[in-house]
């Protein structure tokens, strides 16, 4: 069974920095463009940076200039490194990628959430 699993979050002063990870497991053959969405309480999920299997990667205009997003094609990873965070960076962060498994069929995966909280 596919699943992405995040790692990562946690409480940050603002102004500080963070590294979030997600690694894809479990009968995957190909994945696509990798995503990190959020979504802060009382708000809708917002996509906050996606990254294509090339490293062709779009942002937010919000995180632009701080936040960036990689990803280890080898190790079925993508990473959101969070510079420079803010009040309103804290969300709970998703990661997201569509998925083509060994069975041959599409999947589009949700991980379970990290918190990032971003508070003095």
């Amino acid at each position: 069974q596919v699943q992405l699993v995040e790692s990562g979050g946690g409480l940050v002063q603002p102004g500080g920095s963070l590294r979030l990870s997600c690694a894809a497991s479990g009968g995957i053959l190909s994945i696509n463009t990798m995503a990190w969405y959020r979504q802060a309480p009382g708000k809708q999920r917002e996509l906050v940076a996606a990254i294509t299997t090339g490293g062709s990667a779009n942002y937010a205009d919000s995180v632009k200039g701080r936040f960036t997003i990689s990803r280890d094609n080898a190790k079925n990873t993508v990473y959101l490194q969070m510079n420079s965070l803010k009040p309103e960076d804290t969300a709970v962060y998703y990661c997201n990628a569509p998925v083509l498994t060994t069975q041959y069929k599409y999947l589009a995966v949700w991980g379970q959430g990290t918190l990032v909280t971003v508070s003095s």
